[in-house]
Formats: structure tokens, C-alpha cells, sequence
């Protein structure tokens, strides 16, 4: 069934540019995670990183689209989500090997990541708008997975952090398939795109085109810096719904994390703000 001919159409295309475009920032976000490794890590070991987070996102989306689609239309939609992204893919990576260039390749790729993300998630039962200990035991296991791709099995933090990847865009997808613009971002960061395709395919950051509902932009982790005499103050937040989303855990990490981030942009922002080439900054700024 063609995306264009299908009534999901516009549903089809945001989640098909959701998936691709977090797929995409996840990987830097792993990368800044494991910034040792990430020096070591060569295109295709980015690629692999890439293709977890595009099995695990089609099969939140499988999960969820039982809860918004008849029962008898659902497996056609997510045949036809398989063509989308494929689509998409090949939109995005065209620039880097030529329109006339064979892309059965990607076809292939595709397919082989919905393949094996049924294989590997398929057997965890849980409905996946609650939290459970049985979807924790899923994205642990991705989270080890994406660890393994990155050649540091094991790394927790590189487990915690993809694991709050994949479980931020199941509110997005919530949105999209409801027909709703989605709460926020996924991954707020952008990843560089390289030029070199001899070793594996570009990673997709953005997709081509007028952007729709998943063009929306919300700040989920906010830092600002404000100076009061001698004094700089430096605080971050979290968007509401977003800290509701958290778990503990991930919470705990985050909290963690953002105090260090906190620090050394509170450093960095006192030492330009106290300079005497930016005076205009002792009133208030945004680190």
C-alpha cells in the first residue's frame, strides 16, 4: 500500500521523519555519552548505532498504532511506515550517492531492521503506555544492545542514556498517530552530517522538504545563567511533562548530569560576563 494513497498518509510522514530524524541526534547522543570511544568509532560502527534506534522505534510504533488503528488496518499501516522511512532514507542519503545511484541497498537495510526488531522485541508483552517491569526489561535490553554497538557492552551509562532516547518519542508518536503535533522533541541536539560514504551510509539528521507537525520545537532541559552584583547564578529545569515521563532511575541520571553541565557552563558564563569586552552581560543571559 503507497503512502501517498493512504489515508494515514500525513501520519505516515510525520512518524517516518520522527524515527529517522531521532534515529539520527540518538547517535550523538551516544557519542557524547562515551566521548573516548566516540573517537574511535568508524562510520559503519555509527551505522549499526543508527539501525538499534530504527528497530526499537518501529516497534514502540507497532505497540502504539494498535491503540489508535482498526485492528484489520494496523498491519498494513506499519507495512506501508516500512516504505515510508525507506522513502525518506533514500530522500536524505540521495546527495551523498547520486540520484542515479543503485539504492536497493537501503531497501534491503530497511527491511532487515524490521525484521530483526520483531525478532528481538516481539516477545515482551506490556502495554506500552504504562510502565512496567517488563517494558524496563526491553529497553534495558536495547540499551545493552546500542552498548554492544558501540563496542563498550556493558557501559551503563550509555544504556541509561538510550534508553531515555527510545522512551522520550513514545510520547511523540502518541501525538502523531492521534492526529496531534507532538509534545516535544525527542533528543533536543543536532548531529553534523559527513561527507565520507566509503565505509557506510550517511547518518540522517533532518529530512528534505516542508517540515509538518514533528517540526515543532519544545525545551525540555532548559540552563540559564543570571548575574546579581559580583554574584552568577546558575539553574537548570525540566519541561513538566517531561520530568513526569522519567522514571527514578532516569531521573536520578539526568539530575546527575545536568548539575556537572550546570557547573561548567556556570564557569564558562561568569568568565565572558565579567570580562571587560562583555559588560553588557552583567544584567541577566543565557548560558
Amino acid at each position: 500500500m503507497g503512502t501517498s494513497k493512504s489515508p494515514y498518509s500525513e501520519q505516515l510522514r510525520g512518524i517516518a521523519e520522527l524515527i529517522l530524524a531521532v534515529a539520527g541526534e540518538s547517535v550523538t547522543v551516544m557519542k557524547r555519552n562515551a566521548p573516548e570511544r566516540a573517537l574511535k568509532l568508524k562510520r559503519q560502527d555509527e551505522w549499526g548505532i543508527y539501525l538499534e534506534f530504527l528497530k526499537v522505534m518501529f516497534n514502540l510504533t507497532d505497540r502504539l498504532s494498535v491503540l489508535y488503528l482498526p485492528i484489520k488496518e494496523q498491519p498494513q499501516f506499519m507495512d506501508s511506515l516500512e516504505d515510508a522511512v525507506t522513502l525518506q532514507l533514500k530522500n536524505v542519503l540521495e546527495p551523498a550517492f547520486g540520484s542515479g545511484a543503485d539504492q536497493t541497498e537501503i531497501i534491503l537495510t530497511v527491511g532487515a531492521a524490521v525484521a530483526e526488531s520483531r525478532q528481538t522485541y516481539e516477545r515482551y508483552r506490556f502495554l506500552v503506555t504504562e510502565n512496567t517491569p517488563v517494558k524496563d526489561e526491553m529497553l534495558k535490553d536495547f540499551g545493552g544492545r546500542v552498548a554492544d554497538a558501540m563496542g563498550i557492552a556493558g557501559n551503563a551509562q550509555i544504556s541509561s542514556a538510550a534508553t531515555l532516547c527510545a522512551s522520550a518519542v513514545i510520547p511523540a508518536i502518541k501525538a502523531i498517530l492521534a492526529g496531534d503535533a507532538p509534545p516535544a522533541a525527542a533528543v533536543d541536539t543536532a548531529a553534523p552530517v559527513a561527507t565520507d560514504t566509503t565505509s557506510a551510509p550517511l547518518l540522517p539528521t533532518a529530512t528534505p522538504g516542508p517540515q509538518g507537525p514533528t517540526g515543532t520545537e519544545i525545551k525540555l532541559v532548559s540552563v540559564m545563567s543570571t548575574v546579581a552584583g559580583e554574584e552568577v547564578e546558575t539553574r537548570w529545569g525540566l519541561h513538566p511533562r517531561f520530568r513526569q515521563d522519567l522514571p527514578p532511575e532516569d531521573m536520578q541520571q539526568l539530575t546527575k548530569l545536568m548539575n556537572r553541565v550546570a557547573k561548567i557552563l556556570g564557569e564558562r558564563y561568569a568568565s565572558v560576563a565579567f570580562s571587560d569586552e562583555w559588560t553588557s552581560w552583567h544584567k541577566a543571559g543565557h548560558a
